[in-house]
This record gives structure tokens, C-alpha cells and sequence, in this order.
């Protein structure tokens, strides 16, 4: 589980701002959306913003705005920065510019682990993990998507945009897109692999679509469809 905090100590650095989002049930309820200072660390945002307890000498987030992680009922909070599930207690990940923290409340019952999700995109390829950000690579399946993958590549800046057949970077964040209708999903692209490691999204021709359209048509989904 990912919600130690490991205390919450430091002072505020770096410029530009990120953004909060606290929701339960793998996006299903929006509770707060805020934008934050970057240089706090992500424990810092989320108690200016929201009414937070710990447990365990502040190591473990129990309750945010009242809602309370219960281990019986197997519902806890998470956390994910730019759609990847931190690796770190919240007090010592620090934000950057553009970064989205994320905290859901949901059940584990089923499965525990999130590594990668899609809600946060066109992250994690704009503003990567823990401030680094790797080159984005746009791959088709068939030649008739072609003209679609150029239109996402635009959206995460992707250094190339070409077949499934030319190699993609090892250290390249990919964007693969498939014939078919409204479906998306993130992981990462070494199974098992940390956070902040190489992820590939796959994206069907129907959710491109709609992505293009409206960038933020999945926001808050942990993938497509749930």
C-alpha cells in the first residue's frame, strides 16, 4: 500500500504550481480538485488543502476529510503522482511544476497494486516522475492510424511518431495505438519495474479520438474501460 508519509518536515521550493485531486472510488467521486504550490511535498499540498490524519507517528495517512481507511473492510487511501503510483511516502516526494498528485479512497479487496493509471493524462509523458521527464513515443498498428497517431503525438510531445514496427528507445515513455473502439490502459513497460520506469499506454483508434476532441475526456479513470 502507498500512503506512508514518513513524517512531514521541509520548507517550500521551486516555481510554477501542481495540482490536488482527492476522489474516491478509482475516480468514480470527486471530493477536491486545487491547485498547489510546487516545491512542498505532496503530504505538505494535501494538508493546506484538505483535513488530514495520520497514524503511526504520522507514517500512514488514515482520514482525509473524515473519510477512514478501514483494513477489515479492505479501503485505504492511495496515491499516484502523473498517473504513477508513488514509490515513497507523501513527505518525501516533492512536487514540480505541472505534476498532478492524486489520492483516491477505495477498496483493495480485489487487487492492491495500481502501478500505472490513465486519469492523470497526457501524464506522466509531459511532466514525467520525480522531475524527470522521458522522451514520449507515438507507435501504430496499422497504416490507417497513421494520420491519428500524429494528433496524439502532438498531444504528449513525442520526439517520433511512426509504425509498430520501428524500435522504440528503451528509456522512452510509449504511446501505442490499436484499431478498435473506446479503450485505454497504462503499465509499465518492464513488468514489475519501479515507479518512475518507462510506461506504456495503449490506446484503441475510438478513445484517440475522443482524446483529441477533449484531452481530458478520461480524467480520473483508472483505465478505459473501468
Amino acid at each position: 500500500m502507498v500512503v506512508l508519509v514518513l513524517g512531514c518536515g521541509g520548507e517550500r521550493s521551486g516555481e510554477g504550481n501542481a495540482t490536488l485531486w482527492v476522489t474516491q472510488d478509482r475516480g468514480a467521486k470527486i471530493m477536491l480538485v486545487r491547485t498547489v504550490p510546487a516545491g512542498l511535498t505532496a503530504l505538505q499540498a494535501l494538508r493546506e488543502e484538505a483535513d488530514v490524519e495520520t497514524r503511526y507517528g504520522g507514517r500512514f495517512v488514515q482520514s482525509i476529510e473524515g473519510i477512514e481507511g478501514n483494513t477489515s473492510a479492505r479501503r485505504d487511501w492511495f496515491y499516484f503522482v502523473n498517473g504513477i503510483e508513488v514509490d515513497r511516502g507523501a513527505a518525501e516526494y516533492r512536487l514540480h511544476a505541472g505534476d498532478v498528485e492524486w489520492w483516491d479512497f477505495r477498496s483493495w479487496r480485489e487487487r492492491m497494486r495500481e502501478p500505472v493509471v490513465v486519469g492523470a493524462f497526457p501524464e506522466p509523458f509531459l511532466h514525467g516522475f520525480d522531475g524527470q521527464t522521458r522522451p514520449a513515443a507515438v507507435r501504430y498498428l496499422t497504416p490507417a492510424l497513421a494520420r491519428l497517431g500524429r494528433s496524439l503525438g502532438r498531444l504528449v510531445k513525442a520526439r517520433s511518431v511512426a509504425p509498430a514496427t520501428q524500435t522504440v528507445p528503451d528509456e522512452a515513455n510509449l504511446l501505442m495505438l490499436v484499431p478498435g473502439g473506446s479503450s485505454m490502459r497504462g503499465e509499465t513497460r518492464t513488468p514489475g519495474a519501479a515507479a518512475g520506469s518507462p510506461v506504456r499506454f495503449v490506446v484503441s483508434a475510438g478513445a484517440a479520438r475522443r482524446l483529441v476532441k477533449d484531452i481530458g475526456v478520461f480524467r480520473f479513470r483508472y483505465r478505459v474501460p473501468a
